[in-house]
């Protein structure tokens, strides 16, 4: 019996990142997907909007059909 997996190469936030310090954030996913860890990465709040900024995952951890990322804000790309 196989495990599904989603291998991702950007974070897709929806609106559901918790900041944990001043550029840390954490975000649960459901299902259990695999991201590059220290490999800047683009943020963005939906799938088709512009990117919001650029991250660096610093963790994963997969429990109960979830996914948990820790990423590092690093770049923040603003309209103003």
């Amino acid at each position: 019996m196989g495990m599904p997996l989603e291998l991702n190469t950007m974070i897709v936030t929806k609106g559901r990142e918790h900041r944990i310090e001043e550029n840390l954030f954490e975000l649960v996913k459901e299902g259990y997907r695999l991201y590059p860890i220290e490999i800047p990465i683009e943020v963005k709040k939906t799938i088709d909007c512009d990117s919001s900024g650029t991250a660096l995952i610093k963790k994963v951890e997969w429990q109960k059909q979830t996914t948990t990322v820790t990423y590092q804000l690093v770049s923040l790309n603003s309209t103003n």
